[in-house]
């Protein structure tokens, strides 16, 4: 790669982290201006128009790099599982870990799931579906091969991931006494979902 597409991938991460830098609990992304990031990240306004089009530009890409993370941070969590044991309390464990290292990410896509962009809420929906997939696949493929069939994989993946979603709201701004009272929780409530759904299971094969 030549410095000059270096320098333009150096400069194009420096407007995404000054966003991100300036979201917060009190601050969504529609409150951000051009200008201001722009000035956070070093750089003139009119220089802005090399890298993104416009600031929703650059708030999609940051979506598309929330959701990246997350399911890479779940695949990983997939070897941790094979070794350890336990799915459900290592998948709360690495998406909390997630959540402490990409919180803004997180609050950008929460907020704007439900706002009023339909960019944003096309995009976001996206992800999450791309997360539940993957999500409905693992409990398929982990009830066959421990012998404990779900009724439906991606409903029960889609509650999942509604679940933790609303206690990642939650948690982001938690003190960590209870932020580690949210994740007993969690844990509680999605074996909750994982039983309720294997004793269904039982309940139709039993006719």
């Amino acid at each position: 790669m030549s410095s000059r597409a270096e320098q333009k991938l150096r400069t194009r991460r420096a407007l995404m982290d000054a966003a991100l830098s300036q979201l917060s609990a009190d601050r969504g992304f529609g409150s951000l201006s051009l200008r201001e990031v722009a000035r956070e990240a070093g750089i003139a306004p009119t220089s802005f128009y090399r890298h993104f089009s416009e600031l929703d530009e650059l708030g999609l890409a940051l979506v598309d790099e929330g959701g990246v993370a997350l399911r890479q941070l779940m695949r990983h969590a997939r070897k941790r599982i094979a070794r350890d044991g336990s799915a459900i309390s290592t998948s709360v464990e690495t998406f909390m870990e997630y959540l402490g290292n990409n919180a803004n990410l997180f609050r950008l896509m929460l907020r704007e799931r439900t706002g009023v962009s339909k960019p944003f809420r096309t995009a976001i929906k996206a992800e999450i579906d791309h997360f539940a997939t993957e999500l409905a696949d693992d409990l398929h493929r982990f009830a066959e091969e421990q012998g404990k069939p779900l009724s439906d994989s991606r409903l029960v993946a889609e509650a999942m991931v509604t679940l933790v979603f609303n206690q990642g709201a939650e948690a982001l701004d938690a003190a960590p006494k209870e932020r580690e009272d949210l994740k007993v929780k969690l844990k509680t409530e999605l074996r909750m979902i994982l039983m309720g759904a294997q004793s269904m299971a039982r309940r139709t094969t039993r006719g």
